[in-house]
């Protein structure tokens, strides 16, 4: 299972929301780079990065700073927020980024998604925010009727990298990953899923680790490696000893 540091980036910041809620902001660097320079020293194989202004406005709205990231480190990172058009991939795509997450896209044009999928393969990823088990698209601010395993079972077998499986009352809040949701999406399904939200200390990664019936790709941890509660170090050397 691989560790992977977010970064969310607001008004060219790197931030954390609670539950993704934009009033309830905390900014950790005013240069998202340097974060991720930080987490590349660190060990990280792969991270994160959501720029949560484009994920409200449906276009990007930092990616001048995103490529500047790609610019910066050797890490690979994979990108989400305001992603809706082939435009936009071709743009993050061809400027240095590796994969590129689509969520409310998913949910609003199958028909992108699968020609965004045929275009590039293995850089797709499918993300999933769910509240109260039922997808929820702009930025999470408009919740709907579909549930998250029917959403992604409609993507099998199209070649995506992933899915990132967001519970979004816990992100943000350090209260535990949502082990059983996860679980249960990556059994329904044979997308490789990585698990978001909530990680609060090094527990849940191993409770991760120690899920055997079914394959969890990765998990993104956030707020928790800024605040302290979890070592990117020993949170890498934990899921290097399980496998």
């Amino acid at each position: 299972m691989i560790i992977i540091p977010a970064i969310d980036i607001k008004d060219g910041k790197c931030v954390r929301l609670a539950q993704g809620d934009f009033n309830r902001v905390t900014v950790y660097a005013d240069n998202p780079a340097d974060m991720a320079l930080t987490w590349e020293r660190k060990g990280a194989r792969l991270i994160h990065i959501v720029d949560l202004d484009g994920s409200v406005a449906g276009l990007p709205r930092n990616a001048g700073r995103i490529l500047e990231i790609c610019t910066k480190v050797q890490t690979p990172i994979q990108v989400g927020g305001g992603i809706r058009n082939m435009e936009t991939i071709d743009y993050y795509l061809t400027g240095g980024v590796s994969s590129v997450i689509l969520g409310t896209a998913a949910l609003q044009d199958e028909k992108f998604v699968r020609a965004a999928a045929d275009k590039y393969p293995g850089k797709i990823i499918l993300g999933i925010d769910a509240l109260d088990g039922f997808v929820a698209i702009q930025g999470w601010t408009e919740k709907t009727g579909r549930t998250a395993a029917d959403l992604a079972k409609n993507y099998e077998n199209c070649g995506l990298k992933a899915i990132v499986y967001t519970d979004i009352k816990r992100d943000g809040m350090e209260t535990g990953v949502n082990i059983e949701a996860t679980r249960a999406l990556a059994k329904e399904v044979n997308i490789p899923v990585i698990a978001s939200g909530g990680v609060a200390a090094i527990t849940d990664v191993e409770k991760l680790l120690a899920v055997k019936d079914c394959s969890i790709y990765g998990v993104i941890i956030g707020r928790a490696l800024y605040t302290g509660a979890i070592s990117l170090e020993e949170a890498i050397a934990k899921s290097r000893n399980d496998s």
